[in-house]
């Protein structure tokens, strides 16, 4: 006879979730963020009540935005543990739709689990309830479907016996990682069955690490060998898979330089000889004229998106590609040569595979030259009355941060500023722009802040992005997790300005304050704004006085805003500047075929021009 406990399936779920570990005995799951609605809060809010003391419970602030904090904790812990949330039915499902994209795109595990109408269906329609006229069995959780790895409607109460270890299963699944979405209608979650007592049993997880095939590892190994300027474009693979020391060993045996995407930055440090620095749009000159000239690209642990690849005119026409990564969809893309299989398994058996191959050309002085270049771009601001650009505020902070520090950001122009600019430490860059999703910054910071506890985490935001999602700097001050914020005003969505004048032929509009139609210019004080919520604020009048604040940041246990008024500088990231060493590509944002204006129609001859380079080869 079956040994069974009597449990309502939100228990059963809280319960099981308690006890999947890690193979360091950790929680693989670390707790639930919680916002509650009518939707939730009877069957797992009283769950996570119940089990609070083995599994905590977080509250946020916003659905979306405790979302983001769950996905940089992942991010932060590169994958290796992950955190769940929970939200009503309605607004509450919808606002994590946003962040399940964002985990989609980069990746990331996250556990969603929404609540749902009455699988019953005897109130309907309830409060909240979307109804589709065609089709009984939809709800607006529906909106997962397409950025959710794994999609469950749970409709009676054994069902969370499947669709939990199927959740687990995608979450660590090296290949499949990301966001799992379990719809849970509301009646269920307060249904009692009588479960297995062995379902409950500690259960451990492993992330495996699959071996490349012999025969693609054989006829890459030979690419190579023939080869006479090679170079390694290193993405977020290489982190996930942790695979940094081996990336190290692998360059330097072989003398193969190495370029980084956003998600691949600080793999390598900063100041390790074969990091040549960012890729593409917003490459470095020594990285991007490396490529141009390479005979063999090899991408590790990368999607090759168009920001990485100049929108796909990077690299020679006559190059080849190879492509390792752990999933055969993204290891065929831009017909490369595919090697699929874990990252640092695959290096190591490339390299015993290349013997003593080692390129004879070397990227010394070019390397030098950028990081000169970099160096005079950020340097201290002779004149400390005129506001800084973003390079001089980076510099800044760069002098000021301990050699642990993170930078960490999402969107606008820092994200290709940085990538240009930091010098991080291994780890010291964490950036989400697969998405690039305006409002993660503040949210993810605190997520990153309970991953990497011990390292100093500095956000960087623009007054654009902080307007958006602010709010988890009350979560954080109450939790008392420390982190700081550096927020650039420029007044308006300053890197999308810059995009429509110059990028596109456009004019000023919409996106300063000054271009808008109103009626008055916004006078916002952001320092009053940080210090409501309970965060140390201040505001910073020169770069000096910035660096000044970043030291005295870290004395605190609550969010530290530090506000400094920038200039809306023109900056690499469109393609267009040269400045502080970059030498960036083409970013193919389409431009219009007509126009009364001789701006617009010019830009579009150049733009004929960009795209008649790209590569068509999918």
């Amino acid at each position: 006879m079956v040994n069974t406990i009597r449990l309502t399936a939100a228990q059963a779920m809280v319960k099981w979730l308690s006890v999947q570990l890690t193979p360091d005995g950790d929680r693989y799951i670390d707790g639930m963020w919680a916002i509650f609605g009518h939707g939730n809060v009877a069957g797992i809010g009283e769950a996570l009540h119940a089990y609070q003391d083995v599994f905590p419970t977080w509250r946020g602030q916003n659905e979306q935005t405790m979302a983001h904090a769950a996905i940089a904790y992942a991010k932060g812990k590169k994958r290796t543990r992950a955190m769940a949330v929970t939200s009503s039915i309605g607004p509450g499902s919808t606002n994590v739709v946003t962040a399940a994209a964002l985990a989609h795109v980069n990746r990331l595990p996250i556990l969603i689990v929404a609540g749902d109408v009455f699988a019953n269906r005897r109130p309907d329609p309830v409060l909240q309830q979307v109804e589709d006229f065609d089709d009984g069995t939809v709800s607006a959780n529906d909106c997962f479907r397409p950025v959710s790895r794994y999609f469950d409607r749970i409709t009676r109460p054994e069902h969370i016996l499947y669709a939990l270890p199927r959740a687990l299963r995608t979450m660590t699944d090296p290949a499949n990682c990301g966001p799992v979405t379990l719809a849970f209608c509301q009646d269920v979650q307060t249904e009692a069955y009588d479960y297995p007592v062995t379902f409950f049993e500690p259960r451990v997880w492993r992330i495996r690490r699959p071996q490349p095939d012999l025969g693609e590892l054989a006829h890459v190994a030979e690419l190579v060998k023939d080869a006479q300027n090679p170079v390694i474009i290193s993405g977020g693979g290489t982190i996930y898979s942790q695979a940094e020391e081996t990336l190290a060993t692998f360059a330097s045996a072989h003398n193969i330089p190495v370029a980084e995407t956003q998600a691949g930055k600080s793999g390598l440090s900063q100041d390790h000889p074969m990091n040549l620095g960012a890729s593409g749009v917003d490459g470095s000159a020594a990285a991007n004229v490396a490529l141009e000239n390479a005979d063999l690209v090899i991408g590790v642990g990368t999607r090759l998106q168009d920001f990485t690849t100049g929108s796909r005119t990077l690299f020679r026409e006559d190059a080849t590609l190879v492509s390792i990564n752990i999933h055969g969809y993204d290891a065929a893309k831009h017909g490369a040569q595919s090697l699929v299989g874990d990252a640092k398994v695959t290096l190591e058996a490339l390299s015993a595979e290349l013997g003593a191959y080692k390129v004879a050309k070397s990227y010394v002085a070019a390397r030098e030259d950028w990081l000169r270049a970099v160096d005079a771009y950020c340097a201290r601001p002779d004149d400390q009355s005129a506001n800084p650009t973003d390079g001089q505020v980076i510099g800044a902070v760069q002098r000021a941060t301990t050699e642990t520090a993170i930078a960490m950001c999402a969107a606008g122009t820092m994200p290709g500023a940085l990538k240009l600019l930091w010098q991080p430490s291994q780890g010291g860059y964490h950036m989400e722009y697969g998405y690039s999703c305006m409002g993660y910054e503040v949210a993810g910071a605190m997520g990153l802040k309970l991953a990497c506890p011990d390292r100093e985490v500095v956000c960087f935001v623009g007054d654009g992005s902080y307007m958006m999602a602010n709010s988890e700097l009350a979560t954080a001050v109450m939790r008392r997790i420390p982190f700081t914020v550096v927020l650039t005003d420029n007044r308006g969505y300053g890197c999308i300005n810059r995009l429509q004048t110059m990028g596109c032929g456009g004019e000023p509009f919409n996106n300063m304050y000054v271009d808008c139609n109103v009626d008055a210019q916004p006078e916002i004080d952001y320092v009053a704004h940080a210090a409501s919520m309970g965060a140390f604020a201040v505001k910073a009048k020169d770069t000096d006085q910035l660096e000044a604040e970043i030291v005295a940041a870290r004395d605190r246990n609550i969010p530290t805003v530090i506000v400094i008024e920038t200039i809306a500088k023109d900056f690499p990231g469109t393609g267009i500047e040269t400045t502080a060493g970059a030498h960036g590509y083409f970013w193919d944002v389409a431009v219009p075929q007509t126009s009364d204006r001789q701006k617009q129609r010019d830009r579009f001859v150049e733009y004929l021009t960009q795209i008649s380079k790209q590569s068509l080869v999918n």
